[in-house]
């Protein structure tokens, strides 16, 4: 009998796992993959801010540090931001890997290529998970269970009915590319419906000849490898490299849900949509999803009470820090996605560059608004976003 059982090694959960641990707790993290932090499904990008919920990022788990972004139009200019807190291109495998250890030297347990298949319930109260260790299965019990597992297991659903519609969901797939050379100090960013509808293209260069090559775009007529490829090829800097590994998944980009407890059980990170709508990021949002976890967790332990009544406070303490903010960039991705490639093109000459970065953070909608106001086509659409 744990004190708490999480489901899912990645970042919301090693994370929630850390904390509790050294509050004390007796946490055992299950994750199903071999490996902590593999298959990676990520660009790898992160802002310095990181840090801040981390602690200082050890230097192996970074591939290289960045400057700022480049955002370039469909027409191929460019706005460059500087940011004073730039960031980092990682190495996710190790990163994970990294936020894993931690949590195990706070005091966690760890056990890879474990398969939870199912939650044990008493009444409506969830007291346990039922899975397969090497195919033994096995039933453990814990005062309170962690769903951190991500978007792409059933469990959330299997839980409390949380799932991503499919106009909510962004199909990725990446190339880690060598003999590649951009720019190192930017982060690169492509934007136009022709090469990524509602998403982007991305550069994420990893040292002088290493690079995260991906997309993401709204399921439709061309796959994701197609609108990858075609990217690629209009790119000579892209064309000459070779492809050394191949990562893909889908991203949930909104549908954030208004409860993610029940008696005994919270639903954290991407397992409960916490992602950034407008760029489909995850890290940051699933380390601050899974500590306030941890917190809301602490105090249910603390007082003996696991019920949904104290639980809840996780939906509380999540939407005052971070949803209704993620829920007004939701609102900004739906306007933008109307955008065609001439609207960006012009908003380009029109916008900031830091203008952009705050887009992405939420803030500065008036400025967009602003300017869409004298488009008669686009005028309607800035009601959204004020």
């Amino acid at each position: 009998m744990y004190d708490v059982i999480i489901i899912g090694a990645g970042p919301a959960g090693t994370c929630c796992a850390k904390k509790l641990s050294e509050n004390g707790y007796s946490v055992m993290i299950y994750d199903r993959r071999t490996s902590v932090g593999e298959p990676k499904r990520c660009g790898e990008g992160v802002s310095e801010e990181i840090e801040h919920l981390t602690g200082k990022v050890p230097e192996r788990c970074i591939a290289q540090k960045i400057k700022g972004a480049r955002i370039y139009a469909p027409n191929g200019k460019y706005l460059e931001a500087i940011v004073e807190q730039a960031g980092y291109v990682l190495e996710r495998k190790v990163f994970d890997k990294w936020l894993a250890e931690e949590a195990v030297r706070a005091g966690s347990k760890v056990q890879t290529n474990t398969h939870i298949s199912d939650f044990i319930k008493e009444g409506d109260r969830f007291v346990g998970v039922k899975g397969e260790f090497f195919g033994e299965p096995f039933e453990e019990r814990a005062k309170i269970i962690i769903c951190a597992t991500g978007a792409k297991s059933v469990l959330r659903k299997k839980a409390l009915g949380i799932h991503s519609p499919l106009h909510s969901i962004d199909s990725c797939l990446q190339y880690e590319m060598s003999g590649v050379d951009f720019d190192k100090n930017f982060v690169h960013v492509y934007i136009g419906n022709k090469i990524a509808p509602r998403g982007y293209c991305w550069v994420f260069q990893k040292g002088h000849d290493r690079a995260n090559v991906g997309v993401g775009v709204i399921s439709g007529d061309k796959t994701a490898k197609e609108y990858l490829d075609s990217f690629i090829d209009s790119k000579e800097e892209l064309k000459k490299g070779s492809i050394i590994e191949v990562n893909g998944g889908c991203v949930p980009t909104g549908h954030l849900p208004k409860n993610a407890v029940a008696d005994g059980l919270i639903v954290c990170g991407e397992a409960a949509n916490h992602v950034n709508p407008i760029h489909g990021g995850g890290i940051r949002e699933a380390i601050i999803s899974g500590q306030i976890a941890a917190d809301v967790t602490d105090e249910a332990l603390k007082n003996n009470d696991t019920s949904i009544k104290i639980l809840s406070k996780f939906n509380e303490i999540w939407w005052e820090k971070r949803g209704n903010r993620l829920s007004r960039i939701e609102k900004l991705r739906s306007v933008v996605q109307k955008f065609s490639d001439q609207d960006f093109n012009e908003l380009a000459v029109d916008l900031k560059p830091n203008d952009i970065i705050a887009f992405t953070k939420g803030s500065k909608f008036s400025v967009l608004a602003g300017l869409i106001l004298k488009k008669p086509r686009l005028a309607m659409l800035a009601k959204h976003l004020l």
